[in-house]
């Protein structure tokens, strides 16, 4: 079982210990169900915390892809 969601937790770190397998059409889904959301939302704070969700969701998909093609997990780019 899976330990609860700790925003406390570094996001590089908690990529490490996750090895959930995450598909493309799961991520669409949900991507899409957020952007819906988004259409009704008045609050412009609201509004960019669930675009940063939907970056995030569809960054997941990017990770898994790089994975195939180089072997690797994810790579941070901005040091």
């Amino acid at each position: 079982m899976s330990e609860p969601f700790d925003p406390e937790i570094d996001s590089a770190e908690e990529w490490e210990e996750v090895e959930e397998e995450i598909g493309a059409e799961e991520v669409e889904n949900v991507v899409a169900k957020l952007e819906e959301l988004m259409e009704t939302i008045e609050s412009e704070t609201i509004y960019e915390y669930l675009q940063a969700a939907v970056e995030g969701i569809s960054s997941l998909v990017e990770w898994e892809e790089e994975e195939e093609t180089t072997g690797e997990g994810p790579t941070s780019e901005a040091a």
